[in-house]
């Protein structure tokens, strides 16, 4: 550990790889800042939100709970899937998928995951437009552009700023969660909340999943956070350390959001930062309340703004080859990015509760299925054994396009449209389950089970072990060498 302390020391502030595979020399960090980290992304006003939802659209309290538990749970596990390949590859997520979809193929997927983040990250932008408004007297477009800017500068900075600033979020953030728990509970009878039960299928299974969906949209980005953890880091370690923290700070923020709005006597809705704040009191402590909150949507928005630059860096490479990000570039690819997500969240700042609602069901029908397929493979299919180097040639062992893992991708999509329900769209099987949206069960379990059976089949060759750039370095200077003692010997 101490190893990986001076390692740490001797990281520049600013981090200067971006999609490149991270060297065992430059590796360092600790377990314990996977915690933190989801933790503090997790302890924040739109997990708060996302828990009020459950009671909003109709759930009791104590059922709204429990779902949302069982679907933390499911979803968490998910998630902490996809960061124990982090350790191992040392690579950003997305590009571990040319896997399963070839090299060009893999841009189909990462085009939705910007989305995505996209969409996170402008949700994610009003709501603390909303408390730095507050918070210094000003319009909620004016703190909008102020945390924006926030964002630029931290998500520019990279890895290591992003994990400092996740464990004193985690701290800021139950500081603040217990003053709230506290303060909620003297002026409401939970227990008298807890006692109103009218079980709904419809609404227990909408709370699953809201907290699924919470959890697996961190999937597309959970590794890049955990790639500079040296390769010999326990994956069993990796999984708990990122799911605990994930899991509890999301419940944590969901439960104080479902007795919120439980109480809230319908003014919840349309006022949810005004509200949270008002629990806490007035004045001085309210002031603190709306930083709070600001600070805490730093953490998720910038592990959102900092995915999509690793997206879009991960798909011109894909087309392009090898791609160097230089700081200017990587400037240039946020401002972009960040600067797209304030555009949308100052045109939708009005009609925020809905829309998010709807937005974050409807991504489950993307990225189940991409998840699904990524961890069967990585795990029951190739077992750990990645032919790293080959992930940058077309020409390579995953070659351009992956026709096996692109069909059942799109399968995994169109199978789930008979049973999604959002505002967007609404299947014809809806109706008939009362209402209740199961597409994100569907779109694990089929995809999954077909790919399994067809990779089984018609998978191409898996290496024999986890090929590494480093190695095949080794190897060739080996060779090198070896011929070289035999030209001398001759």
């Amino acid at each position: 550990m101490a190893v990986n302390n001076e390692r740490a020391g001797s990281t520049p502030l600013i981090e200067r790889r971006s999609i490149d595979y991270i060297p065992e020399a430059e590796r360092h960090g600790r377990l314990f800042s996977q915690f933190t980290l989801w933790m503090g992304a997790n302890l924040q006003i739109t997990a708060i939100v996302t828990g009020a939802l459950a009671v909003v659209l109709g759930g009791d309290v104590f059922w709204s709970l429990i779902g949302l538990l069982i679907g933390q749970l499911l979803g968490g596990g998910v998630m902490a899937l996809h960061a124990a390949q982090g350790p191992k590859l040392g690579l950003p997520q997305m590009i571990s998928s040319r896997v399963q979809f070839g090299v060009y193929g893999a841009a189909i997927p990462i085009v939705l995951v910007c989305l995505m983040y996209l969409g996170f990250t402008a949700t994610g932008t009003v709501l603390s437009g909303q408390a730095l408004g507050q918070l210094f007297g000003v319009s909620d477009s004016v703190g909008i552009l102020i945390f924006a800017s926030v964002i630029v500068l931290v998500t520019v900075l990279g890895y290591r700023v992003i994990h400092w600033i996740g464990r004193v979020a985690s701290v800021i953030g139950v500081i603040a969660f217990v003053f709230l728990f506290w303060r909620l509970m003297s002026q409401t009878d939970v227990g008298a909340l807890l006692q109103i039960r009218h079980f709904s299928w419809s609404s227990f299974l909408l709370a699953v999943s809201l907290a699924a969906s919470w959890q697996i949209a961190f999937g597309p980005y959970v590794a890049d956070y955990s790639r500079y953890l040296p390769s010999a880091t326990s994956s069993v370690k990796t999984f708990f350390a990122a799911g605990a923290g994930s899991v509890i700070g999301a419940q944590v923020a969901m439960i104080l959001g479902v007795f919120a709005a439980a109480s809230a006597n319908g003014q919840f809705a349309g006022h949810e930062v005004a509200y949270i704040v008002g629990l806490g009191g007035t004045g001085a402590t309210a002031a603190l309340l709306y930083f709070s909150i600001a600070f805490g949507k730093v953490t998720i928005s910038t592990l959102n703004s900092y995915g999509s630059f690793m997206c879009i860096a991960t798909i011109i490479s894909g087309f392009k080859g090898h791609l160097t990000v230089t700081r200017m570039q990587r400037l240039i690819f946020v401002l972009f990015i960040v600067g797209a997500a304030t555009l949308i969240a100052l045109l939708g700042q009005h009609s925020f509760l809905g829309a998010f609602k709807s937005f974050i069901l409807f991504l489950l029908a993307f990225f189940t299925p991409w998840s699904a397929i990524n961890l069967v493979d990585y795990y029951c299919i190739t077992r750990e054994r990645y032919d790293v180097p080959a992930l940058a040639d077309p020409d390579g062992r995953y070659g351009r396009w992956n026709l096996l893992g692109i069909s059942v991708y799109v399968f995994g999509v169109l199978v789930q449209l008979p049973f999604i329900s959002t505002k967007f769209y609404t299947g014809p099987l809806v109706a008939a389950l009362g209402d209740v949206d199961i597409s994100w069960i569907i779109g694990l379990v089929l995809p999954a089970t077909v790919y399994y059976f067809c990779a089984k089949k018609w998978h191409s060759a898996v290496p024999d072990r986890l090929i590494l750039p480093v190695e095949q370095n080794s190897t060739q200077q080996a060779k090198t060498s070896g011929a070289g003692r035999a030209a001398a010997q001759a």
